[in-house]
């Protein structure tokens, strides 16, 4: 029951935190939503992070992965609002927009995971 809540607590707080970055970012009258864009770039570089940090050290217990990585990552990070966006990019008919979206997403936020894994040799 405890690892329920910690997940719970942590993905409340990253969705929270993903609305008011979509609300301060995405401009939908630009069609870029900037703001889910970079919600799931900073997931991936603060999962990169944390789990890094986790199998280099093992100072991180299993209930604050739990409450960071699964809950708060897993709460801010949204692949279905992604797949959303990119949905509506290709009923548009805007096949340029909706490919630069889709593979940026996707190269930065692995190259995000492997900086943030990275990252962690140095502390």
């Amino acid at each position: 029951m405890k690892q329920l809540a910690l997940v719970f607590l942590g993905g409340g707080t990253g969705s929270i935190m993903r609305f008011l970055l979509g609300k301060w970012l995405n401009n939908f009258s630009t069609g870029i939503p900037y703001g889910t864009f970079l919600a799931n770039v900073l997931g991936s570089l603060l999962i990169g992070l944390i789990l890094g940090y986790f199998a280099k050290s093992e100072h991180l217990s299993q209930e604050t992965t739990l409450l960071l990585a699964t809950g708060f990552c897993g709460g801010f990070t949204t692949f279905s609002t992604f797949a959303y966006e990119s949905h509506m990019f290709l009923r548009s008919g805007d096949f340029i927009t909706f490919a630069a979206y889709g593979l940026t997403s996707v190269i930065i936020g692995f190259a995000a995971v492997f900086l943030g894994m990275w990252l962690v040799k140095f502390i």
